[in-house]
């Protein structure tokens, strides 16, 4: 009671909003509709027809649960199946699917590292990179966000010590929108014998020629690299992958004890992730009307809102900031009353209040132009520009 009451006192407190219906560009939040800038997913896949077919048709023949872990009686064919499919798009040998994208990291990093190793893990990593860490019993320390400067000194000074070294990163972080300087970290991988792994759940179908992510956006597919990510965003299923190597894969498959002792994904949540892989595969158009998407609002927001200083992105996800969590949830509460979902992010999530906007293929013009016009409304000016100009200073030392 004591500990919620200090929540309370924060800001920090929250609790769940029900939403009616399909999922989509448009929903209807707690009996309100609302113009929805707040779901990750990315390509409007969640409530496409052909996914609800594909899981109907596989609970017609499978039924609605694994039943059991896949070593012991709930592995199915339709598993392996999706794993080709991940790793054909990845370009890896293998890949392996787990029950959620949070399973996958903690089940990769506590089979890879222990108490003789060391981790060292982006300052804004998501919570499920963090917390594999922590559990994997290795020393662990966090550089700030993509200094690569600064990784590379602290593993010159500690990696000696230690018999494996596992350097994390997201490709898109998730609660600010920019990317991971992946082309650096690999070479600084490379260079003090360590193994990488990115999570690529906010760029798996988004970004890169064909939305195999990040990775294929920077160059990099091939490349010595642990590739972790979730079919529950762009994907609009349920469950997370690890891609890479035979030897990787073979080697989680007996020493992940997220997958090894957890029931296998639900027969139609793998049916529903392998038909949006077809569907990213063969309709390129969703990902470029998705990017159109992003440079339509940012080129309003710049003609019609220049005082509104935006983290800098390279994704679907735009942020601003506000000076505490306080002036966050007004400003959601805000825009929901004026129609706009586009939730308050605070603390402990992120250092720094904000609003999150995110972006989807199945946003139309309007949608867009009505945000624009409801955050003039609104006057949301107070941006905390000493953190912007150090976010910008940052990115420019590691590029």
């Amino acid at each position: 009671e004591q500990s919620l009451a200090t929540i309370h006192r924060a800001d920090w407190y929250r609790s769940v909003q029900s939403i009616d219906g399909r999922p989509g560009a448009k929903v209807v939040l707690a009996g309100q509709e609302v113009i929805n800038f707040a779901s990750n997913d990315y390509l409007g896949l969640a409530g496409d027809e052909r996914l609800m077919a594909a899981a109907t048709a596989a609970i017609a023949e499978f039924g609605t649960g694994s039943t059991g872990s896949r070593l012991l009686s709930g592995h199915r064919e339709l598993h392996r199946e999706l794993e080709e499919a991940i790793a054909s798009t990845k370009q890896t040998e293998d890949a392996l699917v787990f029950s959620s994208g949070y399973l996958a990291n903690l089940g990769a990093i506590t089979a890879l590292v222990g108490k003789r190793d060391l981790i060292f893990s982006d300052q804004y990593n998501h919570s499920s990179l963090k917390n594999g860490a922590i559990l994997s019993g290795a020393a662990f320390v966090e550089y700030p966000h993509c200094d690569v400067a600064v990784l590379k000194t602290q593993l010159s000074q500690q990696r000696q010590n230690y018999r494996r070294c596992l350097i994390l990163t997201d490709t898109v972080f998730s609660m600010d929108g920019d990317l991971c300087p992946l082309p650096a970290l690999l070479a600084i991988a490379d260079e003090f014998s360590c193994m990488l792994l990115v999570d690529e759940a906010h760029a798996t179908g988004v970004l890169g020629k064909t939305g195999a992510g990040c990775v294929e956006y920077f160059g990099c597919t091939g490349k010595q690299l642990i590739q972790v990510g979730t079919l529950s965003k762009a994907l609009g299923s349920l469950g997370g992958y690890v891609a890479g190597s035979n030897a990787l894969i073979d080697f989680l498959r007996n020493r992940a004890p997220t997958w090894i002792y957890t029931t296998g994904l639900s027969p139609a949540d793998t049916a529903a992730a392998l038909a949006a892989i077809k569907i990213v595969q063969q309709e390129p158009q969703r990902r470029a009307q998705l990017w159109q998407n992003v440079h339509y609002l940012k080129n309003l927001l710049q003609q019609q809102l220049p005082n509104l200083k935006l983290l800098p992105s390279e994704s679907p996800i735009l942020c601003f900031q506000l000076p505490s969590a306080t002036d966050a949830l007004k400003a959601g509460k805000q825009l929901r009353d004026a129609g706009i979902f586009a939730p308050a992010i605070r603390p402990p999530t992120v250092p720094t209040s904000r609003i999150r906007i995110s972006l989807m293929a199945t946003h139309e013009a309007a949608h867009i132009e009505k945000l624009v016009a409801v955050l003039k409304d609104c006057n949301l000016k107070k941006n905390s520009e000493v953190r912007i100009q150090e976010s910008e200073s940052r990115r420019s030392r590691t590029r």
